[in-house]
């Protein structure tokens, strides 16, 4: 039985939106550990839209650095346009925010590329703005390790809560009673 209470950083799928930062073509061949990230991605993409949970998405300057890569698009809900953007931080992409704002829900789910720029600019705007960040350490990554590894410390010392995406999708399924509980288990195995 599930308890009625709740800890006010565990994700709840009726609070939650999916954010999926920049995974485009140009960082195919020069991301630390792209399989990783693709796979996580692809991963907590599926389980979102099996569980119900919105998934927004951007492109940086995708006219330079191509589009969304296959792997990850084909798993986009149907009718699921990218916002695209100049800037680094979601936040300043046109009409990004006011999308948000209409899902009405507090807790913001990041995945994608690179760590040290869209994703950390993208959770520091998205704090500063009174959402909660759950950021799944596999979901993302930069060009360098190193980069990837400040981005962290940055991110968690904003106030960024970090996560995987396994953990991220057991607690927004939240029971082995669900009813999508089985197929969860098999997408995360």
């Amino acid at each position: 039985m599930t308890p009625a209470f709740r800890h006010p950083r565990l994700l709840d799928r009726g609070a939650a939106v999916l954010v999926v930062i920049d995974v485009q073509e140009s960082y195919r061949h020069v991301l630390h550990e792209y399989e990783r990230v693709m796979a996580a991605v692809a991963r907590l993409v599926r389980g979102a839209a099996l569980l119900g949970v919105p998934v927004l998405a951007t492109e940086q300057y995708p006219q330079g650095l191509g589009q969304t890569v296959a792997e990850i698009a084909s798993c986009f809900p149907s009718g699921l346009v990218p916002f695209e953007k100049l800037s680094l931080s979601c936040c300043g992409a046109p009409g990004f925010l006011e999308a948000l704002g209409t899902l009405r829900r507090r807790q913001v789910v990041l995945a994608g590329i690179e760590a040290h720029a869209c994703v950390n600019q993208t959770a520091h705007d998205l704090v500063a703005a009174g959402y909660q960040v759950h950021l799944p350490h596999d979901a993302t990554s930069s060009r360098h390790p190193g980069d990837y590894r400040i981005a962290w410390e940055r991110m968690i010392g904003a106030g960024v809560v970090p996560t995987t995406v396994e953990s991220a999708l057991l607690e927004l399924v939240r029971s082995a009673e669900a009813p999508e509980f089985k197929a969860l288990q098999k997408l995360i195995r």
